[in-house]
């Protein structure tokens, strides 16, 4: 039976969500962090998956490794790999790693390091999973409300979304833990495709703003996956939280705050 869980990133939008549920399953968490922490219900383990310092210690004796950690560049794949020269030094652990929907032919460098990630955990002679979601509520929510005093919301033109709640992210790596390595298992995509622009209005009419919308064109480099549709996963729309409920349950929330 696994007891022991290590995860990286677990300070991050989604590990700060996948902790305490892992913690509640009554697993024995190691949560993966370069400096000293306050004490909580999860242990934590010193190290730099930059560098490799500390994970050794921190891989050591766990049954399953759930990898979210990112630099957001190219930095990715040095600590992907340090993490899994560390894992294989320590016996056999499952490591399951969260990707990216659609990565495959990506244009974007980010989206590149994810595949080039996910290339070497495949041949890293450890069981592992990997699982694929579409870009969370959060990622749309900030890319519109960084503009909330601009008298105008620009969002890509031509570009579709199909946003997933990171709760619901976080159950399905949760239950991961729980099961033996499959590899590749079925994506997850939320319950909408929409229209950048669509969803735009949603967090305009949530907040009780009005405003116009602009859809803007921007550059091939910068947005040709999205354009193409990559992002997307139509057949795998597994998500029950929509932009909107996710919307109004911020919203809640902040009141309550």
């Amino acid at each position: 039976m696994v007891q022991r869980v290590l995860v990286t990133g677990g300070t991050g939008r989604l590990g700060r969500v996948l902790v305490p549920k892992l913690v509640d399953e009554g697993y024995d968490v190691r949560v993966l962090t370069r400096v000293e922490r306050k004490p909580a219900a999860h242990r934590w383990a010193t190290g730099d998956l930059r560098t490799g310092a500390g994970v050794a210690d921190a891989v050591a004796s766990v049954d399953v490794i759930i990898h979210l950690a990112t630099t957001q560049g190219r930095r990715d794949i040095e600590a992907t790999e340090n993490l899994i020269a560390a894992a294989r030094a320590a016996g056999s652990p499952h490591l399951i790693y969260l990707s990216i929907v659609g990565i495959d032919d990506a244009i974007l460098s980010y989206y590149q390091t994810k595949l080039a990630c996910e290339r070497r955990i495949e041949a890293s002679g450890l069981p592992w999973t990997i699982l694929r979601a579409t870009q969370f509520h959060d990622l749309i929510y900030e890319i519109l409300h960084v503009q909330r005093w601009s008298p105008v919301l620009l969002m890509p033109s031509g570009v579709a979304f199909q946003p997933i709640d990171v709760s619901e992210v976080a159950d399905r790596l949760r239950a991961l833990v729980a099961e033996p390595a499959a590899k590749r298992v079925p994506d997850m995509g939320g319950p909408l495709v929409q229209q950048g622009t669509d969803l735009a209005k949603i967090y305009l009419r949530v907040a009780g703003r009005r405003r116009p919308v602009w859809p803007i064109a921007l550059p091939k480099q910068l947005i040709g996956d999205f354009r193409r549709g990559s992002n997307l996963a139509p057949d795998r729309a597994v998500g029950q939280v929509t932009f909107e409920q996710f919307l109004r349950d911020r919203q809640n929330q902040d009141h309550k705050g």
